[in-house]
């Protein structure tokens, strides 16, 4: 493999947000890895088109990035809360498809489908048993009140991505028709967040039969914020390009 052809890190977003939280991620993922941040519907300069709340949209929206050709460099893709989701349906759509998949998967602040999550089973509520939650946990920025700005621009993006979430949760309990996953898995919790706690996340082993490596880094439920993260992430590209025949051959189909 070429020194000029870097490690691709897809990377998505947790509920309610766009792709800035990746920007600053180049300086601290170092050498050899090239972020490929990937936009949802109905957000930033998506912001017209209609948000998808179900996995087929979901896929139809993002799958035409991974199937259009055979990579020719091995990719890893990292999900946060939301993120994680939609990250692992991507890798088991390609799975169940017989195509290539990422040389490794990477799953930071969300509990595995099988688990409880506080957030994404909130789908339904009310907004005040939503702004509620969001406070509980830190999540809620200032001026969040109904009326404002917060709530009237983020809150319906929110709510809808939220929906997503439940729904890919209730999609990846069901029985996967080509076999379980192989791929390696990076399971990332944060030290200090209250919603997807570091003994929760090891529930993520259930959900590969490839090996699975747990890290807890600094931070809340947004330690994507932080430098550690891309840190970690910018090791473990620099492994996967390091070991690319086999990484390879894990991921794929």
């Amino acid at each position: 493999m070429s020194d000029a052809q870097p490690v691709r890190l897809h990377c998505f977003a947790h509920a309610g947000a766009g792709v800035s939280s990746f920007y600053g991620w180049p300086a601290d993922l170092g050498r050899g890895v090239e972020t490929v941040p990937h936009l949802l519907p109905g957000r930033e300069s998506r912001r017209r088109e209609p948000r998808v709340t179900g996995r087929e949209a979901l896929l139809a929206d993002l799958m035409g990035a991974f199937v259009s050709e055979v990579p020719s460099v091995p990719y890893v893709l990292y999900g946060h809360s939301l993120g994680a989701m939609v990250a692992y349906t991507v890798t088991r759509a390609l799975h169940e498809a017989g195509l290539p998949g990422p040389a490794l998967l990477a799953l930071g602040a969300c509990p595995p489908p099988d688990a409880g999550s506080d957030l994404s089973d909130a789908w339904g509520a009310s907004d005040e048993q939503l702004l509620g939650l969001l406070d509980e946990v830190g999540a809620l920025p200032e001026g969040a009140a109904p009326g404002g700005f917060w709530h009237r621009a983020v809150m319906p993006v929110l709510r809808d991505d939220l929906t997503l979430a439940h729904d890919l949760r209730v999609a990846a309990r069901q029985p996967v028709a080509a076999g379980p996953l192989t791929v390696p898995l990076l399971v990332v919790s944060g030290q200090d967040d209250p919603l997807a706690q570091p003994a929760v996340m090891d529930g993520w082993r259930r959900w590969s039969t490839g090996p699975v490596v747990t890290r807890t880094v600094p931070g809340d439920h947004f330690f994507l914020r932080g430098h550690e993260l891309p840190r970690l992430l910018g090791r473990a590209c620099r492994v996967v390009r390091r070991t690319a025949p086999a990484a390879v051959r894990a991921g794929a189909r």
